[in-house]
């Protein structure tokens, strides 16, 4: 039996997120297990870096799965080309260890956020890219961003549960560059709360916006309440950039 790793891109605007709802193929996890069974023959389970949210994207998706068919990965490839609807595309697959698992022994994630920060919103882009025409403060943001860099309790940047009982993470760096109006956030972090990431875009978004000011960020990471007076980004903005292991 082979456990073959993939890295997928994904446009995840019709999904309702990456896992599996019972019969649902409206998840990617579900359309991508419909398709390999399918190509295989088999009953193909997959398992995938991380849960994202719905209408999440991703750059570079590590997933991976167990096979016993006689296709070569090639031919797999080539078929999952052909199977597959146009808003999912395998970059690369190749043959792993059997001990790997795509979502064990990550190192850290790197996420992006994408803003467009001109004056008109495009219509091109509108389903990938956050739209704001308030002129965002990026020096602020940066100062703010500075705070949250380092390893805290970020229980009140995020909507956990009680079930989840570690909620100290580290976020190694946040990034804020900006071209011809695109501002790109990227964050990478050893993990990430339920939330997590898109109340930490939304908190920078509100200092850029001069709704917060960049000490009040220090106080609002000790405040558990936080998560709900800080308004989360939409998702269509957000994407899944890279896995590090």
């Amino acid at each position: 039996m082979k456990n073959l790793k993939m890295v997928l891109e994904f446009d995840g605007s019709r999904y309702k997120g990456w896992q599996k709802q019972g019969d649902n193929d409206l998840t990617l996890q579900g359309k991508l297990e419909e398709v390999l069974s399918k190509i295989t023959g088999e009953a193909v389970k997959i398992s995938g870096c991380e849960r994202s949210d719905v209408g999440v994207h991703a750059e570079n998706y590590i997933a991976n799965f167990h096979t016993s068919c006689n296709l070569s990965d090639d031919t797999i490839l080539d078929c999952l080309c052909e199977e597959l609807p146009e808003d999912i595309v395998v970059k690369s697959m190749v043959e792993a260890s059997e001990k790997f698992h795509a979502a064990y022994n990550i190192k850290s994630k790197t996420y992006v956020y994408k803003i467009n920060n001109n004056e008109l919103r495009d219509v091109f882009n509108r389903k990938y890219v956050y739209h704001t025409d308030v002129k965002l403060d990026l020096e602020e943001m940066r100062i703010t961003a500075k705070a949250l860099v380092g390893t805290h309790d970020f229980e009140s940047f995020s909507t956990v549960t009680e079930t989840v009982r570690d909620t100290i993470k580290t976020i190694n760096y946040i990034n804020i560059t900006e071209e011809a109006g695109i501002i790109e956030i990227e964050i990478n972090g050893d993990d990430f709360l339920w939330n997590m990431m898109r109340i930490v875009i939304g908190s920078l978004l509100e200092v850029g916006k001069e709704n917060l000011r960049p000490l009040d960020i220090e106080y609002l990471v000790k405040d558990k309440t936080a998560s709900a007076y800080i308004p989360m980004t939409k998702t269509k903005g957000l994407y899944l950039r890279s896995v590090q292991y």
